[in-house]
Formats: C-alpha cells, sequence, structure tokens
C-alpha cells in the first residue's frame, strides 16, 4: 500500500522548486533523487485517513474507494473498486467510488509517470496497486479483531464486512473501526490465491454509477452553477496555425448579457452572463487572422503529399526523416511473387457525446479546475504555467466526462488552458465556465491523423510471406510531451510493429516518417491500432486467398511460426462460437480479424452483406484475452461499445479539409452508425491468470477489418481506403 504523502513534504517550495518545475515542460528534469511525480505534487495538500490514499471506511462501516481514473463512461469505476472490495472482504453493496483529488505524487497512472487515464490503463496499472491497499486495510481489521478476542489472527475470516472467530465471535467493519484505525497497515499485505475470489469474474461487478446517470443527477460539467458565474465563448482561426491579427468588439459588446471581449492565446473570448449572449456576442465580433504559418492545403493535397513520400517521389522535409521501426534481413534479396497495395486513413473526430468544456476560478490565491479532467497533472501544469503557480496547488475537481476516446488528453491543455486564460483575465476568482459548441468542438481537432501506408510482400513457395515491406507515413503523436518526444514514436506504427505477421517473416523492411502540419492530431480510440490493425489484417487477408487457403487456417499457421499462442487461442474460440467453416445464414458472409492492443488480443468475425451498395452488419462475434476479468459484464459492454466506435468509423467517419478549412462540424456532415444499424456484438472471453489487460479500446480497431475482408469475400475487391462507405 502507498504511503501517504506527510503535510512537511510538500510544505517547504522555494523558488528553486519553481524554477524546478518549469524545466519539465522541456523534459529536462535532473533533480538528484526527486521523480517527476514528487515535483508536480509540490503545493498539493493531503489529508489521508488511517486506510491510506485509496480507501475510507465510515462509521457505519460502508467502503469508499477512491479513484485515480476518471470515469468517461468507460465504467473502470466498478472494476478498481471490485479489485479492492475483493482483498478487503467487504459487502460489494456498500462500496462506493469518490474522485481521487490532482496529487501526482500519490495518485500516479503507473505507466504513465503522472496522474492520467488513457491506453486503457485504469485496471491494469492498479491491479496490485489496489490489491495491495485492500488487503493491508482488511489484515489491519483482522489484528483489531484478534486483540480485542485474544485469538491468533490466522484463525479470522473477514466476509461482506464482517470479521468473525470459530469461536462464534463476530464484527462488523463499523464495530472495530477505531481499533483498525490505529493498527499498523504491513508493508508487504498477503494477497489472495485468485482462485479464492469471490467478487471478480463474477456477474455481481456492476456499474456503480450507472443509477445517477439514468436519472440525471450524475455531475458533469454542464450541471456546474456556481454563485457569481460567467459563461465563456472563443473566436477561433478558422484556419489551424493562423494567429489572430485584429477584431473590432463594438457590435459584440452591444449584446445583452455580454460582460467584456478580449484576446486570449487562441482567439477572441467573449464572456457574457449566459451562453446565449456568449453565443450571440461571438457571433458579432469581426476579426481578422494571420494566416502566415496555417495550413491552407486541403486534405487530398496532404495525401497526396504523404503518397509521394512513401513512393520515394518526394524526401522528408525539415525535421522529419525515415526510421525503421522493424527490421530482419537483406530486403534487397527478396524475390517471388509479391503482392504491393497502398491504404489511406481520413482524419477522424473523436465525436465524444459531451463537447470540451471546464470551469475555472483563478485569482485570490486561488486556482481551481472543475471539469473531467483526464490527465489532470498535465492540466495542473498547464494551468500553472499561465498563472504563475506550483503545479500541485492548483486544485482540480474531477467530474464525470462525457466521453472522450482521447480527446481530453492532449499534452496542451487545449480548451482547459483555454478557460484558465479567460478566468484569469476575470480575475478575483470569479467563476467562469468556458462552453464549446459541437461545431468548436469538431472544428477544432484534435483528430485521429491523416495516414498513408505502402506494403509490398513477397510469398514463399507455399504462399506464405518471404519479405515484407512497410511505409507508414502519418504525423506524430508525441510531438509536445512536456517530457521529452521519444526517439521512436511507437503509437504511430503499434499494432504493425511487433506483428506476429512479421515476426513470421524472414525478412522485414518497415519505416515510418512523421511529416508536419499545423493540423492538431492526438490519441484516437485504439490510437495507432485504428490503422494498423486494418492494413494488418486485409493484407494477411488478400495474401490467404492469393495463396489459395482459408483466411483462418492461414493466420493459424503464422501464428504457429511466430509462436503466438494468444491470438491463435482467441482465433479458435471466434471461429468456434461463429460456426466458421459451416455456411453462414442464407444472403451472409463471414469475415475475420485478430489484433492486439494495450496488451489484450482481439479476434472477431462479422457477418455480413450488401443492400443496395451499402455494408450491413448483422451479427460480430468476439473473443478476447484480456488477463484476468475483473467484470465480465462490463468487458462485454466494452467489446460492444468499441466494435460499435470503430465500425462507425470504417464505414463512415472521415474528417475532410478544404483549403485548410474543416468541413464536417456536426453530425449531419460527420455521419456516424445509427443505433438501427448496430450490429449483435457476442463477447466470449479467454480464462487467463494473467494481470488484467486493457480493455477499453481493443475492441474498435478489429471490426474494420474484419468487415472488409467480409466484402473482399463477397466483391473480389480489396479496400483501399477508408471509410468503406462513400456515400451513405
Amino acid at each position: 500500500m502507498n504511503a501517504p504523502v506527510k503535510p512537511s513534504d510538500i510544505s517547504s517550495a522555494t523558488r528553486r522548486d519553481v524554477v524546478i518545475g518549469a524545466a519539465v515542460v522541456g523534459g529536462a528534469l535532473v533533480v538528484g533523487a526527486c521523480s517527476p511525480t514528487d515535483l508536480l505534487s509540490i503545493g498539493a495538500k493531503t489529508d489521508f485517513g488511517a486506510f491510506g490514499p485509496f480507501i475510507k471506511i465510515g462509521e457505519d462501516g460502508a467502503v469508499t474507494v477512491i479513484s485515480k481514473h476518471v470515469e468517461l463512461g468507460q465504467g473502470n469505476h466498478a472494476g478498481l473498486a471490485a479489485i479492492v472490495a475483493e482483498e478487503l472482504d467487504a459487502d460489494w453493496s456498500k462500496v462506493k467510488v469518490e474522485q481521487a483529488p490532482a496529487i501526482a505524487k500519490v495518485y500516479a497512472n503507473l505507466g504513465m509517470g503522472a496522474q492520467g487515464t488513457g491506453g486503457s490503463t485504469a485496471i491494469s496499472n492498479s491491479w496490485e496497486q489496489l490489491r495491495k491497499a485492500g488487503a493491508a486495510a482488511r489484515a489491519m481489521f483482522v489484528e483489531a479483531a484478534a486483540e480485542r478476542w485474544s485469538v491468533p489472527a490466522g484463525e479470522i475470516a473477514v466476509k461482506d464486512s464482517v470479521v468473525s472467530h470459530a469461536s462464534g465471535k463476530s464484527a462488523t467493519f463499523a464495530d472495530l473501526l477505531a481499533d483498525a484505525a490505529k493498527a499498523t497497515p504491513p508493508e508487504t499485505p498477503t494477497l489472495k490465491d485468485p482462485k479464492t475470489f469471490t467478487l471478480i469474474g463474477t456477474d455481481r461487478v456492476r456499474r456503480k454509477d450507472s443509477a445517477a446517470k439514468s436519472t440525471g443527477t450524475a455531475l458533469y460539467t454542464q450541471d456546474v452553477h456556481l454563485p457569481d458565474m460567467l459563461t465563456a465563448m472563443v473566436l477561433h482561426a478558422p484556419r489551424f496555425g493562423a494567429k489572430l491579427a485584429s477584431f473590432d468588439a463594438a457590435e459584440a459588446r452591444k449584446v445583452p448579457g455580454v460582460v467584456d471581449v478580449f484576446e486570449i492565446p487562441s482567439g477572441v473570448a467573449v464572456v457574457a452572463q449566459d451562453t446565449w449572449s456568449a453565443k450571440l456576442g461571438r457571433e458579432a465580433v469581426k476579426a481578422s487572422w494571420n494566416e502566415d504559418k496555417a495550413e491552407t492545403r486541403s486534405s487530398d493535397a496532404i495525401l497526396a503529399s504523404y503518397k509521394d513520400l512513401a513512393s520515394g517521389k518526394a524526401q522528408p522535409q525539415g525535421k522529419a526523416k525515415w526510421q525503421a521501426f522493424e527490421t530482419r534481413g537483406d530486403i534487397g534479396e527478396a524475390k517471388g511473387e509479391a503482392l504491393e497495395v497502398a491504404y489511406d486513413f481520413p482524419y477522424l473526430a473523436h465525436a465524444a457525446m459531451e463537447p470540451m468544456n471546464c470551469v475555472a476560478e483563478i485569482g485570490g490565491g486561488k486556482a481551481k479546475l472543475t471539469f473531467g479532467s483526464q490527465i489532470p497533472t498535465i492540466d495542473q501544469l498547464n494551468t500553472a504555467k499561465i498563472v504563475g503557480m506550483l503545479p500541485g496547488a492548483v486544485e482540480i475537481e474531477t467530474l464525470f466526462a462525457g466521453g472522450s476516446f482521447g480527446r481530453r488528453a492532449n499534452f496542451q491543455s487545449d480548451y482547459a488552458a483555454e478557460c484558465v486564460h479567460i478566468a484569469k483575465k476575470v480575475g478575483g476568482g470569479r467563476p467562469v465556465k468556458l462552453v464549446w459548441t459541437r461545431e468548436d468542438d469538431m472544428a477544432a481537432g484534435y483528430f485521429r491523423p491523416l495516414t498513408h501506408h505502402a506494403v509490398k510482400v513477397t510469398l514463399d513457395a507455399e504462399g506464405y510471406p518471404a519479405s515484407w515491406r512497410h511505409r507508414v507515413v502519418t504525423q506524430s503523436l508525441m510531438k509536445g510531451s512536456p517530457m521529452g518526444q521519444p526517439k521512436l514514436d511507437e503509437t504511430a506504427v503499434e499494432g504493425a510493429l511487433g506483428s506476429p505477421y512479421l515476426k513470421a517473416t524472414p525478412i522485414v523492411d518497415a519505416q515510418m516518417v512523421l511529416p508536419d502540419s499545423p493540423v492538431p492530431v492526438l490519441w484516437w480510440r485504439s490510437v495507432g491500432a485504428t490503422h494498423t490493425a486494418f492494413v494488418m489484417e486485409h493484407t494477411i487477408e488478400q495474401l490467404a486467398r492469393k495463396a489459395g487457403k482459408d483466411p483462418v487456417d492461414y493466420r493459424r499457421a503464422l501464428y504457429a511460426k511466430a509462436g503466438a499462442k494468444r491470438h491463435l487461442a482467441v482465433l479458435d474460440l471466434a471461429a468456434q462460437k461463429a460456426g466458421w467453416g459451416t455456411p453462414a445464414p442464407a444472403g451472409w458472409t463471414r469475415g475475420v480479424a485478430v489484433h492486439e492492443s494495450f496488451g489484450s488480443v482481439v479476434a472477431q468475425i462479422a457477418e455480413v452483406k450488401l443492400e443496395d451498395g451499402v455494408s450491413k452488419v448483422g451479427r460480430v462475434v468476439t473473443a478476447v484475452d484480456c488477463g484476468v476479468a475483473i467484470s465480465p459484464d462490463q468487458i462485454a459492454a466494452q467489446m460492444e461499445g468499441g466494435t460499435c466506435y470503430g465500425l462507425s468509423a470504417a464505414l463512415f467517419g472521415q474528417v475532410t479539409l478544404k483549403d485548410g478549412m474543416v468541413e464536417q462540424t456536426n453530425f449531419d456532415t460527420y455521419r456516424v452508425l445509427r443505433n438501427s444499424e448496430a450490429p449483435t456484438v457476442e463477447t466470449y472471453i479467454v480464462p487467463s491468470a494473467n494481470p488484467p489487460s486493457g480493455i477499453g479500446e481493443p475492441g474498435t480497431p478489429v471490426v474494420g477489418p474484419a468487415v472488409a475482408n467480409a466484402l473482399l469475400a463477397i466483391t473480389g475487391q480489396p479496400s483501399f481506403s477508408q471509410p468503406l462507405m462513400k456515400s451513405a
């Protein structure tokens, strides 16, 4: 269990601390044994109870689990609470979840080094940490009971928040609370054998937030109404990279309810008494923009430049350069029959249900943000830079967020920083709520990057890959990282990097180049796998058909060569449950795909048919290996949601630029999957004793290639670009 942070650890901040803190932004952290999380927590105030930073137990014995991860709709709070409840042997019906404050030193994501939710890591990085917290708290109650009853601790049992002894003596957590709170938690508590779990892995682990969200009592940013609060909207540049040259606010100031109009780094802020006044005021602002450094190309032109880079017709410019991400053998020796293909992927919007918004209170020694913060540490850091205070002193009250898919987590804290700038100008600690409309949300970015892949595979005598040449052109997602950009941005090629298909190929020459653009890009649900899964799986499908082999059997052979046992297991399970090898229902055709992302392996078999040229997906059979399945019900829900999200993007999703301006700004032009088009998703979980791995994202990238592979079987024509349905 983590040791609590003591106030003495963080109360002696000096000017040197501030200077060092600023160095973190540039990735220049060298402070002896001081860690980034220590540094970013300077100024924070902590007051944890007897059971540490992750558990609170009330006088009635009710257990509250403190979640360091935000609830974005993915349901992670239930799984996190279940980990604690299992080891603590708490009464699940009385377990609640509370959002943790923003303190990186205590609540850091162990895979990120900062407090944040993403990369499908909420459960996996908390697994051992929360097990130990629960087990330590249990040991404290056992110690208290043993002393009270004068019996050996080893003879005491705990179940559903009741501590008991074979003699018939028993006490509830409430009864023992005062004594347990005085016990010293063990540094290395004994954890349960997973075989003895009674909660984890059962359908009893259901969401704790369903009632509040169903009744409208759950609090989102738009629900926040503080005394004397103002509402703000921002006029942004029409092109990415443009800067404000001048503006005329005379007409805007005449709008009833408008309080002030002023410039901030991202545009012109209009502050008003209410949202409607702010909107009318913004519409009345006249602005001109300096577009010297703006992106003025259309997306077709950007894609054409990517194709030229991949083909060698053009060379990388500026700091961009080709980088190898996987090499084996000499590609110059590759001979034989070849398959040469190229794939194009458009920009995609995150299109979360709740547009970006934030409430900030700045001034009078106070800096507080109230919103669905996905990476509080980064939001603290960026706020601290704007207002000139220690990051740890920035208070963040994290609320539920209506979806994100990665959008709320960027290095610039774009919309939150925008709100801070406005609230700082307003001053006096007066609350300001920044509101983005759907059009603001979709036109401002950040997008899944436009991407081009070029692949050439030569075949051996049996029809399997003998060489694999791969070129990827896309934008970097890691540019601007406050901890420095890695030498190889693996987010651009994850899913191709380490693929069992490449492991099974004797000669590999795989490279990428990351050209720059003012268009802001960001991780999008399943990140690099959003395009690499399609490329790898659709290419393999074409190779199998070229070799005259069954697509499932072809994959099995490659997995055997690569030693990919988990891939083979999910493929076999999906094939069995889908009835692969037996006739599909009349009018339907099956397509298969398998992909690993975020430590989990997913196989999907989709049943597809064409009606008037439009793809209809009726049934998707899913098999997943995600380690220990904490909540089978929630895993199924994530597979269903991820599949529909991925299918929506594969069939219809695209953001296009015309002369540098976004053309799709709402759902009338950004087509998404409708309820009537959603397939039936069956989920089967491969039993595993391995620690939990990701589940929020791995279901998203697999359905696209599964559908494309079914379409290939129907039409005989491969799909080389998305969206698959060009006009629907």
